[in-house]
């Protein structure tokens, strides 16, 4: 058995009504994926967490400090960013590697030497190259 469904109410890049022919199953499972998502909605509102400006515990210090509209500052943090990026990318393959790790993901020296199966001196020096390398690029 098929039944005929709007797009329109299902897609919200659909601007006028497309209405097709689609089998009880699909049509099932669409209500039930729009089930989810209303509940999930609802979820995130209960549980949203409601600052106060009138709290100064630096939350929103910090939220307003990284959200500038200032256009010089937000260029100037985009472009520090690609020269960032683009040191980390000149590096050979092993100290970008493990830079990365260490100071983008977080990773102590010994992770990085157990998850490479090398010495943690071996990691320590290669990190150690990779920043005046990327001293001398930045």
């Amino acid at each position: 058995m098929a039944k005929i469904i709007n797009l329109r109410d299902f897609y919200y890049w659909y601007t006028q009504d497309e209405f097709i022919e689609v089998p009880d199953e699909v049509v099932a499972e669409l209500a039930a994926d729009k089930r989810y998502e209303k509940a999930h909605e609802r979820n995130m509102y209960r549980n949203k967490a409601h600052y106060s400006l009138d709290v100064d515990d630096g939350i929103e210090t910090s939220a307003i400090a990284c959200h500038s509209d200032n256009p010089e500052t937000v260029f100037a943090t985009m472009e520090t960013h690609c020269r960032l990026c683009q040191a980390l990318n000149s590096l050979p393959e092993n100290q970008g590697r493990r830079v990365d790790s260490r100071y983008l993901q977080g990773m102590s020296i010994l992770e990085i030497a157990s998850v490479e199966c090398v010495s943690e001196s071996a990691v320590k020096q290669s990190i150690i190259r990779g920043l005046a390398t990327m001293r001398k690029t930045f």
